[in-house]
């Protein structure tokens, strides 16, 4: 299978579906695969998906991932930050990873370590997924057990909270739940485009100080 998996060439925006893999072969394709790529995977229970983003797609990821930081920041409250960190949990028989991933309750569980084990370790407390490909996989990240999962679509934020195993849309949230983050989020990110990055995020850092003065 690694032979086969060194001539698939996956454009932008396009994904491969693999099927009947095992949890033994989907750790030897990660390790061939190696950290240093640009596809996103996705495995479960046997069925593998290799993914690669587009451009505006990481764009999104980026910008969006920044006006967390900010939010976080402002707010004073201690994160850490794993971007596309593969988690993966083998009793479950799934992994997957997040184009942004946020340890944020579960911060200080973690802090310091180099490897994580979700048979022990918590998953990431908030999960970002850029749908510009249909590739979120909702049902993977109820099950790892990730307390919210945020989808950016059309110009568009979901809020996903996990509420008695399964996700429910919400408007705020429970992380920043005070906050009308759905709405503002993507004003800021459009905002990004017209004004820059840095200006954006400016305005952003300014609005989030006028919410908690």
């Amino acid at each position: 299978m690694l032979l086969e998996l060194k001539r698939i060439e996956v454009p932008p925006g396009q994904r491969v579906l693999l099927q009947e893999v095992s949890w033994e072969e989907f750790e030897r394709i990660l390790e061939e695969l190696g950290d240093q790529r640009s596809a996103r995977i996705a495995y479960d229970n046997g069925t593998l998906e290799i993914m690669t983003p587009l451009p505006e797609h990481e764009a999104n990821k980026e910008v969006i991932g920044d006006l967390i930081k900010a939010l976080l920041e402002e707010l004073e409250i201690e994160f850490l930050t794993l971007g596309s960190t593969t988690f993966k949990n083998q009793e479950m028989l799934k992994g997957i990873e997040p184009d942004q991933c946020f340890y944020i309750q579960n911060e200080s569980r973690i802090r310091g370590k180099k490897r994580l084990d979700l048979s022990v370790d918590p998953p990431p407390d908030l999960a970002l997924e850029i749908d510009l490909t249909s590739r979120t996989h909702p049902s993977i990240y109820q099950a790892l057990g990730v307390p919210e999962l945020w989808r950016f679509e059309k110009g568009n934020l979901q809020i996903n909270v996990l509420r008695n195993g399964q996700y429910e849309v919400s408007e705020r949230g429970e992380i920043f739940a005070n906050l009308p983050i759905a709405q503002v989020i993507p004003q800021y990110r459009e905002q990004s485009d017209i004004i820059g990055r840095n200006a954006a995020l400016k305005a952003f850092r300014q609005w989030i100080k006028q919410q908690i003065g």
